[in-house]
Parts: structure tokens; C-alpha cells; sequence
């Protein structure tokens, strides 16, 4: 076998690799959150919005240790930060399926931040930034591939053990999935490859994180990236009894949530298949505005008699739009910064969306009781989403000089 089909095999087997624990983590971490909201306040005998918060607390875990594990990505790999977050994930699982007290319940969750912020996409993505080299576009939209079926199989899945043996059993299944399948995989990354010294003459800039915090847009293009962030984490715990509050059943609101996970993966296809033509950027300024035009799709699928059409409507923008930001979230920090110091510099960007998105959930909750009900919610996660659309054209712009290379 000839070194470049070796290099290839070897791609392939970390994209696959990478894939499954995404998926795992994803499905069996973060997701999670909604589907324990219940069983949690029964089980401690306390309010949605103190389990609501630890969940928020886990986010804001997550977004605080970003720029750390990116930068020991940066300079070491992710085998031995992505390994030690699974099996952090394994313990912290386990002991979530005994939890008895709201204490504990809270480290737990604290815990679970930051098993999350060295195993979900950024420690992923800066693999394989590392690995894929002028390819690393490519390699994240294909790893998103993945990912994206997270909540399609983990919710259905995740449901019908909770079904078949109630709640604490099923979240120690899920503890063991993860020391059969990502443990393994993530011990098997490779270690960080020699960064080549950029030449001078390089068409693209190469920041260091320092640099980039000062460069013009970087901040708008944080902020674009809160907002985003602060809708779909909001979202993504309160979206069962959104639909529920429709008048859906539970199954029905699994069944039409799980829609989100194919349409995600169909954005990214469309993605892939423009990658060669359209910068992340361009991708970015488009679908930055699915997400406020889903929030309003949501929000009219207040009759019955329209709920359908609207409902399927929303789960195909709400996923293809998601799931394509995902991308540009991942792509953007190269293309406009470089890739020598791509773990530091995404999770400077970054960081600051996942703190935020910590208090969307117990956000959530509060203006639910405040205003009354989803409706009023749902018109102030749009206008979010709206600053955020508006946020990302600023950076674009401000940014722009960057891109061309100067």
C-alpha cells in the first residue's frame, strides 16, 4: 500500500473513530438534559428550574475550560484530553444514575461540564484541524455528519430504556456505552502532529490567540455566535414540552424533535457539496437567518389545525440551519485566523457562547413564568436570534480584509 492511500485509511479510520464518540457524547451527555428533566425533579423533589440549572451549570463549566483544552489540543493532541473526558463521562454517568440529592446532583453536573468541553465537537474539530491539514473543512463537515445523528438515535433510544427500566438504570447503560465505544476510540487518536513553521509568503494570516482577540470582528463574531448559542441550548431543553404544550403527546413530540437530527446532516450535505465553491463565511452569512425564521415558524404553530405543516417546517429549518452553523462555528477560526493556533483561537470565540448558553435553559424557565407561556418565549428567542444574524454580518465586514489575506 502506497504512504498517501495509508495517509487516506488512516483519515478515514479517525474520521469514523471520531464520528461514533460524537455521536455517543452528544447523544448521551448533553442530550440527556431534556429527558431527565422530569424524572430528576420527581426523583429530588424540587422545581424545573433548579434541574434546569444544573444543566446550566455544566454549559457554563463547559464554555470556562474551552480555551484551555484548546490549547492543550494546540500543543499536544486531543488522545490523552479526549480520553480522559470519556471516562470522566463514564464515572460522572454513573453516579448521576444514584444521585439523591440536588448537592450532589449540582457537582455532578459540574463535573459533566467539563467532560463535555474535552469530548463534543471543539476538542474534535481541532483534531481534525491538525490532522486533515488545507482539508480541515471538509474533515469537520464530514465528522458533523455524525454528530448530527445524535439526538435521532439517542432520544428514541434513550426513551425506551428509561421505559424498559426506568430512568436511573438507563443512565447507567448510557455510562457503559461510553466505556465500550468512546473510551476505546478516543485512547486511539493520534498524537499531535510537527506544526510546519508557515512561510512568510502565506497567502492566509496566522494569528496568535492574542492577535486574533484584537483583530477587527472578533468580537462581533462572538457574539453572533452567543446569540445562536443561547437560542439552541435553549431550545434543546425545552423543546419536548414546547411541542407537548401544543397539544402533542410525548411520543409524538420524540417523534417530531428526532426530525431535527436527518436535517441537520442534510444541511451539512448541501455544505459539503458547496464547500469547494463557497467559503464558511458565505455559508455563514445565509444561514444565520434560518434560526430566527424557525423561532417564528415555532411560534404560528399555535393552531392545532396548522400544527403539522408549520411543525415539519420549523424541524427542517431549525435542523439544516443548526447543523450547517455548526460548520461555519468550527470552519470560521481557520479561515480567518489560521490553523496554527486554531484550538486556543475557537475556544476564545466560542467560550463566551457556551457561558451564555449555560443560562438559556434556567433563561427559559424563568420567562416561562414570568410571561405565562412558550409563545412569549419563543418571540424573545427570536429576537435573539435576529441580534445574532445581524452580529455575524457585522464581523463578516469588519473582517473582511482578513479573508483576502492582508
Amino acid at each position: 500500500m502506497s504512504s498517501h492511500s495509508s495517509a487516506r485509511l488512516r483519515g478515514v479510520w479517525l474520521i469514523v473513530g471520531l464520528g461514533i464518540t460524537q455521536i455517543v457524547s452528544w447523544g448521551s451527555i448533553y442530550y440527556l438534559a431534556a429527558l431527565l428533566m422530569e424524572p430528576l425533579r420527581l426523583a429530588l423533589s424540587t422545581s424545573q428550574p433548579v434541574i434546569v440549572g444544573a444543566f446550566s451549570l455544566s454549559i457554563l463549566v463547559s464554555g470556562l475550560a474551552a480555551p484551555w483544552v484548546g490549547r492543550r489540543i494546540d500543543r499536544h493532541g486531543g488522545r490523552v484530553v479526549m480520553t480522559v473526558g470519556s471516562v470522566a463521562a463514564v464515572l460522572l454517568l454513573a453516579m448521576l444514575s444514584r444521585v439523591g440529592s440536588v448537592p450532589v446532583l449540582y457537582a455532578i453536573y459540574v463535573g459533566l461540564g467539563l467532560a463535555m468541553s474535552a469530548t463534543l465537537y471543539p476538542p474534535a474539530f481541532a483534531v481534525v484541524t491538525q490532522a486533515f491539514g488545507a482539508g480541515y473543512r471538509r474533515a469537520i463537515t464530514v465528522l458533523t455528519l455524525f454528530g448530527g445523528f445524535a439526538s435521532t438515535v439517542f432520544w428514541p433510544l434513550t426513551t425506551w430504556l428509561v421505559a424498559l427500566l426506568g430512568w436511573r438504570d438507563a443512565v447507567l447503560v448510557l455510562a457503559f456505552i461510553n466505556l465500550l465505544l468512546c473510551v476505546p476510540l478516543h485512547a486511539l487518536l493520534p498524537p499531535a502532529p510537527r506544526q510546519p513553521d508557515a512561510p512568510k509568503n502565506a497567502s492566509r494570516p496566522v494569528f496568535s490567540a492574542r492577535e486574533a482577540r484584537w483583530s477587527p470582528g472578533f468580537y462581533a463574531l462572538s457574539l453572533s455566535f452567543v446569540g445562536h448559542a443561547v437560542v439552541i441550548t435553549a431550545v434543546s431543553v425545552h423543546l419536548l414540552e414546547m411541542l407537548t404544550a401544543r397539544g402533542l403527546s410525548a411520543a409524538e413530540a420524540a417523534a417530531l424533535a428526532a426530525l431535527v437530527g436527518p436535517m441537520q446532516v442534510a444541511g451539512r450535505v448541501v455544505e459539503l457539496a458547496i464547500s469547494g465553491r463557497a467559503s464558511a463565511v458565505a455559508v455563514g452569512r445565509l444561514v444565520t437567518w434560518l434560526l430566527p425564521l424557525s423561532m417564528l415558524l415555532l411560534w404560528a404553530a399555535a393552531d392545532l389545525r396548522e400544527i403539522g405543516l408549520l411543525l415539519v417546517l420549523f424541524a427542517a429549518l431549525y435542523g439544516v440551519g443548526n447543523g450547517t452553523m455548526t460548520i461555519v462555528r468550527g470552519a470560521v477560526p481557520a479561515e480567518l485566523y489560521g490553523r496554527e493556533h486554531y484550538g486556543e483561537i475557537s475556544g476564545a470565540l466560542n467560550g463566551p457562547s457556551l457561558v451564555a448558553g449555560a443560562a438559556a435553559p434556567l433563561l427559559a424557565s424563568m420567562l416561562l413564568t414570568a410571561l405565562g407561556d412558550y409563545q412569549r418565549v419563543l418571540l424573545v428567542l427570536a429576537a435573539l436570534s435576529v441580534l445574532g444574524a445581524f452580529s455575524f454580518a457585522v464581523a463578516v465586514h469588519r473582517a473582511r480584509h482578513l479573508r483576502a489575506g492582508s
